[in-house]
């Protein structure tokens, strides 16, 4: 999951449907959780639920970005910055595993404590609903995040497979503008993995991606303030 930098509130908002203009700026077309490039039709949403928090509908800090499949999912649970891992606080690049087939999983390499808060965020927006998994964990019938995550997985196979046989700065630009249409900014970093130039452009072209996630040669390395 992208991990994103939150800048100060660009205004006061009377309303928080008010402020999706301004979150878009910030932190790209994209959902926060699943990652989807959806050019319309993305929502605020409230990291800690409206309806159990009224005092935060419109605090800026409470805002991420929504898709239809991640909002209905998370619904009203109750949420808190305890038991969960979150993009906005978080590296959540070392905690969420992104595999082919549209996999989502905890990293192998967390402690058990922080493993539990990745599984938390990962069940919380059903990111692990996958035609694999038990029945408690099957998609709905309209949530087809999981396959868009496989189509990308393969697009970016692809991609990687050629620029070893094209290996020059237009093909690596021409990456990074399909990787921003396509979406799913962890499985693009995922596969290009050991090429640090690479990881630069991808970084570079998502507007609000926390760059203190990375060290120099964009490895990853922990957020101040995270839990990891």
């Amino acid at each position: 999951m992208r991990p994103i930098t939150r800048i100060a509130a660009p205004q006061v908002y009377t309303r928080y449907q008010d402020a999706i203009d301004d979150l878009e700026n910030c932190f790209g077309r994209y959902c926060s959780y699943c990652e989807r490039f959806i050019p319309t039709g993305l929502a605020v949403e409230h990291v800690s639920p409206k309806s159990s928090d009224s005092a935060r509908e419109t605090d800026w800090t409470n805002f991420l970005i929504g898709c239809n499949n991640c909002n209905s999912t998370k619904g009203v649970k109750i949420t808190n910055n305890q038991d969960f891992l979150w993009p906005d606080r978080d590296n959540t690049l070392m905690a969420i595993e992104y595999k082919a087939g549209g996999l989502v999983e905890p990293s192998v390499s967390l402690a058990p404590h922080i493993k539990q808060k990745a599984t938390a965020l990962i069940e919380l927006v059903g990111l692990d609903r996958h035609p694999g998994q038990p029945l408690a964990k099957q998609p709905a019938r309209r949530d087809k995040r999981y396959m868009d995550r496989e189509e990308v997985w393969t697009l970016a196979q692809v991609a990687r497979r050629t620029l070893a046989n094209n290996n020059n700065i237009d093909f690596r630009e021409y990456i990074v503008s399909t990787a921003k249409k396509a979406g799913f900014f962890s499985i693009w970093l995922t596969v290009f993995d050991d090429d640090s130039d690479m990881r630069c452009r991808l970084v570079e072209a998502h507007a609000g991606t926390a760059k203190d996630c990375f060290e120099n040669d964009w490895t990853l390395k922990s957020r101040a303030g995270g839990h990891i």
